[in-house]
């Protein structure tokens, strides 16, 4: 099938916008990261936030990876319902209700989670107790990139000393999410934080570090057990502009259809915010369109994608299907609740996105 007749039928059958993924490029991608965290003799530790789907993390499982990483709770509940075994909640848990969710999953699957303060760490004991087994937590350190983690060797150690200290919780390392360009400063807080904690009698069993932009660095920071890419299952314009995908590795598109050209160097899209989203990932405009490189993307309604065609040579007309990288693809899955799934130029089905919407 042609790519014409491929988005003609995409349109006919679920209409537009769509979001689409070639489940051969998502193979690939997989395979990709798998093969270089195997060279670095680490253990891929895939985060599922980019695609929230059940299906797809089996993938990842089936080609060689250990265990998932999973930003909220809600998450981990959706994937252990589904099977999936040995899950890392990367995030800050807190509050009655939450941990009692996390006491009654931990239960029935191994669990650990990440904790960079003493009041997250307080709390971590009463859902040790709701399960009647221990749990595994992880410091997070933050040697740079200003979100969340402890900022010094001092709170990292301290931090330990407290997670040991606790009823039913036990110390199993450091989790990190390093800013690509600072390895060695990196690897000075990390060989200092492990000193400090083996002084005390502790080991960390666990170092995780993360992101796909810092696949290139695997294996540049010494004692680092896993790894935890999530956009790299897909890419996006990010990873583009990041040097680390090339449109080739892109296996998600959003199809969307022009539905209106009222002056020469301007079109509307039936993709604004609630399909592409208003995160811009720090790029000009909101995406690439495949069939259109030079045209923008300027600006959004939630249901407009306002088109600025004025470098363009070859213009869409009124109808035309086009084909969308977008910038941020997490939170574009986020926004849907089928994955429309390709093998090459054939449609195969869809797939859920279980556990989209899972804030908590």
């Amino acid at each position: 099938m042609s790519i014409e007749a491929l988005k003609a039928e995409v349109a006919r059958r679920f209409g537009t916008p769509a979001v689409v993924v070639d489940l051969d490029v998502v193979e690939r991608n997989i395979a990709r990261v798998q093969a270089l965290c195997d060279a670095a003799g680490i253990a891929s530790r895939p985060h599922i936030k980019t695609h929230k789907s059940p299906v797809i993390a089996a993938m990842q499982r089936d080609a060689g990876a250990r265990g998932i990483t999973c930003q909220k709770l809600g998450e981990a509940e959706v994937m252990a319902e589904s099977g999936h075994d040995d899950i890392l909640i990367s995030y800050n848990i807190l509050g009655e209700e939450k941990l009692g969710r996390l006491g009654r999953l931990l239960s029935r699957t191994k669990v650990t989670v990440a904790a960079d303060n003493p009041v997250v760490v307080a709390g971590l004991p009463q859902a040790a107790a709701i399960a009647g087994r221990d749990l595994d937590v992880v410091v997070e350190c933050d040697t740079g990139r200003k979100r969340a983690g402890v900022e010094t060797v001092a709170e990292a150690v301290a931090l330990a000393r407290d997670i040991a200290a606790r009823p039913g919780l036990s110390f199993a390392g450091f989790m990190l999410y390093p800013p690509e360009n600072v390895m060695a400063e990196t690897q000075t807080f990390l060989d200092a934080a492990t000193a400090g904690v083996r002084e005390m009698g502790l080991e960390p069993r666990i170092v995780s570090s993360g992101g796909t932009p810092n696949l290139p660095n695997l294996g540049k920071i010494r004692g680092v057990t896993e790894h935890r890419a999530g956009t790299s299952v897909f890419n996006d314009r990010m990873m583009l502009a990041a040097g680390v995908a090339g449109l080739e590795d892109c296996a998600l598109t959003v199809y969307a259809t022009v539905v209106s050209r009222a002056g020469p160097e301007r079109g509307i899209l039936d993709s604004g915010s609630k399909t592409l989203t208003s995160d811009t990932g720090g790029l000009e405009g909101h995406g690439l369109i495949l069939e259109h490189p030079q045209a923008k993307i300027a600006r959004f309604a939630e249901e407009h994608g306002f088109l600025d065609l004025s470098a363009c040579n070859d213009r869409p007309n009124i109808g035309d299907v086009v084909r969308i990288v977008p910038n941020h693809v997490c939170v574009v899955v986020n926004m849907v609740d089928r994955l429309i799934a390709l093998r090459g130029d054939q449609i195969v089905g869809e797939l859920s996105v279980a556990a989209r919407g899972r804030l908590t």
